[in-house]
């Protein structure tokens, strides 16, 4: 069983700064794209970052210039940089991540539990 385990969130004033982190654990061959989505009360979940297993990312246009998606291969941990926040950032942000459980079965999707991003003053 695959585990994705986020942390990091909290409440943040305008232009502030914070860290998310998703490590991932359990029993599997390899992790493929990781990725960070978020879900504002009334609204849709929507992809704010993603990131391959090669360290190619790709970027909502609402957040880029502003948050920096990285992983670390070798601790199976996904980042996100979130700076100069705004309030229309708040959301509890879930890690994402296709995970192949053996060599020879294709990668299925793992989400976190979540974690609530507040941006208030």
């Amino acid at each position: 069983q695959v585990q994705l385990v986020e942390s990091g969130g909290g409440l943040v004033q305008p232009g502030g700064s914070l860290r998310l982190s998703c490590a991932a654990s359990g029993s599997f061959f390899r992790i493929n794209a990781m990725g960070w989505y978020r879900q504002a009360p009334g609204k849709q979940r929507e992809l704010v970052a993603s990131i391959s297993s090669g360290g190619s990312a790709n970027y909502a246009d609402s957040v880029k210039g502003r948050f920096t998606i990285s992983r670390d291969n070798t601790k199976n941990t996904v980042y996100l940089q979130m700076n100069s926040l705004k309030p229309e950032d708040t959301a509890v942000y879930y890690c994402n991540a296709e995970v192949r459980i053996h060599i020879l079965m294709t990668g299925n999707g793992y989400w976190g539990q979540g974690t609530q991003v507040t941006v208030s003053s």
